[in-house]
């Protein structure tokens, strides 16, 4: 079925291709009745902008690119949700490139494809440090970028997200359960955030005088919680409480305390981050 156009608008709304385009594009000298009878036209047969052309054209709407972390993953998908659902209150639309590999050059090529589209500004939420942050700068040429996962010494404009309160609770939980054998999963280290969480919970650990029996890193997946929690019980260190750094890895943490034949909750707590809707449906919640 061929895609409708403004001609086809425009002979159904029984004006001029010229005052089609002139509604879509916003143009100001247009009548309300005009506006509203080509409006109920686009609606009827709907129409969708094509907005490469207006773009083109040099009348498009604000197009932010936003280059993120994988999708299956819940951060980066809800991180991306929200700037969707903002820039929608904003009249603004949002194109995703998803960073395919690790490293600086697959962050690139993602920021590329997005300046490829012509987009107006960038949101960046890959992990870098900080030369590489400098790198994929330069690479943004003129158009402003915004990163969310670096550190915030990086000459370069950032969001820091705080992992104070996150970390604080999650400690003062288990010491108010009176665990002292106490295991920490992290995320990827490569990951301000990662950093930040596992930095959080020794600065409170300290504070209650505990030193946890094993650190481990996983790569927020669900299989890196299972398998660095498998390998950590067959290794015979056996904590009483996990903090782990998201809910994905959580999960694959209580399956493999699980499989070994404990039980979550009564043989080893475990207390994930981010407080996904999905975790309230994990066994205990």
């Amino acid at each position: 079925m061929k895609p409708v156009t403004l001609y086809d608008v425009a002979e159904y709304a029984g004006v001029s291709y010229q005052t089609v385009s002139r509604v879509v594009n916003q143009a100001s000298h247009v009548s309300a009745k005009t506006r509203e009878k080509v409006e109920a036209a686009m609606a009827e047969l709907n129409y969708i902008p094509n907005r490469v052309a207006q773009q083109l054209a040099g009348k498009q709407s604000l197009l932010i690119g936003v280059a993120t972390s994988s999708l299956a993953l819940h951060a980066p998908s809800q991180i991306v949700a929200a700037i969707k659902s903002r820039a929608d209150q904003l009249g603004a639309s949002v194109v995703v490139s998803m960073v395919e590999r690790s490293g600086v050059e697959a962050c690139k090529a993602a920021v590329h494809n997005l300046l490829a589209q012509r987009v107006s500004g960038l949101i960046i939420n890959y992990p870098l440090d900080d030369q590489d942050a400098i790198a994929v700068e330069a690479a943004c040429t003129n158009v402003p970028a915004l990163f969310l996962d670096v550190s915030d010494q990086t000459p370069i404009n950032s969001i820091i997200f705080s992992h104070e309160d996150g970390t604080r609770l999650g400690v003062e939980h288990l010491v108010a359960l009176g665990h002292q054998q106490i295991a920490l999963l992290a995320g990827p280290l490569s990951s301000v955030s990662a950093r930040l969480r596992l930095a959080g919970w020794h600065k409170y650990l300290t504070r209650n005088q505990i030193q946890p029996i094993a650190e481990r890193e996983g790569d927020w997946s669900a299989m890196s919680g299972f398998q660095q929690t498998m390998q950590m019980l067959n290794e015979g260190i056996v904590p009483t409480a996990m903090l782990v750094a998201n809910d994905q890895m959580a999960l694959g943490a209580m399956r493999a305390i699980t499989e070994s034949g404990l039980r979550v909750g009564a043989d080893i707590s475990v207390v994930g981050y981010d407080d996904t809707e999905d975790s309230s449906c994990y066994i205990p919640p």
